[in-house]
């Protein structure tokens, strides 16, 4: 595989890194230990630019070519997730309930080693804007850094993001033109009937037995509303009602996740989440209302970038290890922000065997650093080369 011999140089550095920012993990916006040290070690690096307090404690740093150019992003997420850590390493989190569970801790280590040789070497036109983004797993950090005008400020045309998959062969990269995962809403409907004794039903409008009736007919969007060749995911996932046996209760509470990869889609299933429910619930003399939430967008890889991406990853990792056409995943990533700004590509990495995401055994592993840090050196390089387009 070939990583570039100085940034393979670096990866005791980008070991101690990662494994320092493993014991201080923090949550979504609020990671001033975390910023402070990417920030060390740009100024170390040697950058040109480091702009502080974006969506809080976000940062973008820039590293100017020798000659002008456009602007190339490269993103890499920070903050962790609110488990509590059970690897049993020497540098286990140091904050209790709290844990790199996602290996973000990771993804900011192989870009800084990026970063790095991207400093010394300079082979690139243009600039580099190394986006170090808080709040992935919870408040859509990277929409706040869009909505905070960072693509125009730092004028980046195009932009990229890896996360590492465990279980998936070792420095394997996956990718794919268009959307590679869904978007994210949830919904819930309130169920509004008339309490009453269990023992006569008859003098009670029962809104356990209208949200039995919702969640069936719910079953049939997928079924019977939507194209049978659209990918999509409608789940039931709580049902709350009543607190004793012998007492039918007013309300009852009906909830669930939607995942989508087209605006068409989603828009149909959220009407006829709506439809259902007021129908079904008027069926029994009862009302019912539809709480639908939109969350992270589809993440939609933009063609020509994705095939660049997927050309870098084969010049990396080989033909054989790069899959060009990975197929759809129903989670999501809050990247799609960014991608919805600029046209760019988001991509796996294979670590090997290991814990999965979010498991509190999970622990990144450090020997695939390397092989990220190459590939964003090697995508500024060929994107932005050093004599033009």
């Amino acid at each position: 595989m070939p990583v570039i011999n100085r940034i393979a140089a670096l990866s005791d550095e980008m070991t101690a890194w990662r494994r320092h920012l493993h014991t201080i993990p923090e949550l979504s916006f609020d990671c001033p230990k975390t910023a402070a040290f990417i920030k060390e070690r740009l100024q170390e690096i040697g950058v040109d630019e480091i702009h502080e307090g974006i969506a809080q404690s976000g940062i973008v740093a820039i590293i100017k070519g020798p000659t002008e150019g456009g602007t190339i992003g490269l993103r890499a997420d920070f903050d962790a997730l609110p488990i509590p850590e059970e690897t049993g390493v020497d540098y286990a989190s140091t904050h209790p309930g709290k844990m790199h569970a996602c290996g973000h801790d990771g993804h900011t280590a192989m870009l800084l080693g990026a970063a790095k040789y991207l400093a010394e070497t300079r082979n690139f036109s243009g600039k580099v804007a190394l986006i170090f983004q808080p709040a992935e797993e919870d408040g859509g950090g990277a929409k706040v850094m869009c909505d905070e005008g960072m693509m125009a400020r730092f004028g980046i045309d195009q932009v990229y993001g890896i996360h590492n998959f465990p279980n998936v062969e070792f420095g394997k990269f996956l990718t794919t033109p268009g959307p590679i995962m869904a978007a994210v809403d949830s919904f819930t409907i309130h169920v509004k009937g008339r309490g009453g004794h269990g023992a006569m039903p008859h003098e009670t409008a029962d809104p356990v037995v209208a949200a039995c009736s919702i969640v069936q007919a719910i079953q049939t969007i997928v079924s019977r509303n939507t194209h049978s060749a659209a990918e999509k995911v409608v789940s039931v996932t709580q049902i709350h009602a009543g607190t004793a046996s012998n007492i039918v209760p007013d309300t009852a509470m009906i909830n669930g996740t939607v995942r989508t990869f087209d605006k068409d889609t989603q828009a149909l299933i959220k009407r006829r989440l709506g439809e259902i429910a007021a129908g079904q619930a008027a069926s029994f003399g009862l009302e019912a209302e539809l709480d639908y939430e939109h969350g992270y967008p589809a993440t939609v890889n933009s063609p020509d970038e994705a095939a660049l991406a997927t050309r870098v990853a084969q010049d990396v990792a080989g033909e054989a290890a790069v899959d060009g056409a990975f197929p759809k995943l129903a989670g999501s990533e809050d990247f799609a922000y960014m991608l919805e700004e600029r046209p760019g590509a988001y991509l796996f990495l294979g670590t090997g065997e290991g814990a999965g995401l979010h498991h509190p055994k999970y622990n990144f592993n450090d020997d695939i650093a390397p092989v990220g840090a190459s590939f964003f050196a090697r995508l500024v390089e060929r994107a932005q080369p050093a004599g033009g387009k």
